[in-house]
């Protein structure tokens, strides 16, 4: 308990920013320089087309691969053929790490705050063991079994670490995870005048618990969840384009016609309701309703 004591306290350090903040520039501005095709592979990476982060896909075959390989060389007992399975699934594991620096870094680069702090320590822990396990698979290749064990087992040791932040990140910090929730009307219920919402424009109101994104555009309403499902930024403050709108926060974009992403780093839909004119109000109400 100490430890993970200890490593949060170090992950809220705010001096972690002077590094932090340049280094996210650099990569936000390395896909940028690409252009189209640097926004398709930032897209990827950030799993758009999967409908959520790709990083986790790959997170699990570093700690799967290690936990299976020294298992197997505990278990070997001096027989060759156990101990090339377990030199094998290290391979394995250093193949999924590198999956997981690339989309990982991705996704971290459109954070900030403590998300970013903690990100970057979980980074650096993650590196440190994948160059530890490296060492250990160069070693067992030249048949150097013992000390191979040794850089395996203090490399596993960190992976631990950093699947602990990792953790943190997701249930406690919400990287990863919707921003978009909120509790909308089953039946059409006013939430602004028709006369507020001018044409090709976008205005924030509320129903109930529910901040809504109303846009006309071309004579017709649409509405979205306010809250940018990637980290709950203000929708209604960010650019409307022809048919989508843009978060201020980090770029995601989303349809408005049904909330799809285009643009990443968000992954998942933003949530539509429908809307309808009635008697010189703008109605809303969850979308599927049938009230």
């Amino acid at each position: 308990m100490e430890n993970t004591n200890t490593l949060m306290r170090v992950a809220e350090n705010p001096a972690i920013d002077r590094i932090a903040e340049p280094l996210s520039k650099a990569v936000r501005g390395a896909y940028e320089s690409a252009g189209p095709i640097g926004q398709q592979t930032k897209n990827a990476l950030h799993g758009v087309w999967l409908g959520h982060p790709l990083h986790p896909v790959f997170t699990d075959l570093p700690i799967g691969a290690w936990t299976t390989a020294l298992a197997l060389d505990a278990a070997s007992n001096g027989d060759a053929g156990m101990r090339r399975a377990a030199t094998f699934a290290m391979g394995v594991g250093l193949t999924g790490a590198l999956g997981a620096a690339v989309t990982g870094l991705t996704d971290w680069s459109e954070t900030d705050g403590q998300s970013r702090r903690a990100g970057l320590v979980h980074g650096l822990l993650n590196i440190t063991a994948t160059a530890l396990f490296t060492t250990a698979f160069a070693l067992r290749k030249r048949d150097s079994h013992e000390g191979g064990r040794t850089c395996a087992w203090a490399g596993y040791a960190i992976a631990l670490g950093a699947a602990y932040l990792g953790g943190d990140l997701v249930y406690g910090q919400r990287v990863g995870v919707t921003h978009a929730d909120a509790e909308l009307p089953e039946e059409f219920t006013p939430i602004a005048a028709s006369t507020a919402l001018a044409d090709n424009s976008m205005i924030r109101a509320r129903t109930g618990n529910a901040d809504v994104l109303l846009v006309r555009q071309r004579g017709r309403v649409c509405a979205l969840v306010h809250a940018c499902a990637h980290f709950g930024g203000p929708l209604s403050e960010g650019t409307l384009k022809d048919g989508s709108v843009v978060c201020p926060w980090h770029g995601s974009e989303f349809a408005l016609e049904d909330g799809r992403v285009l643009n990443g780093p968000a992954t998942q839909s933003q949530p539509c309701l429908e809307a309808r004119e009635r008697d010189g109000q703008i109605e809303v109400r969850a979308l599927g309703s049938s009230h």
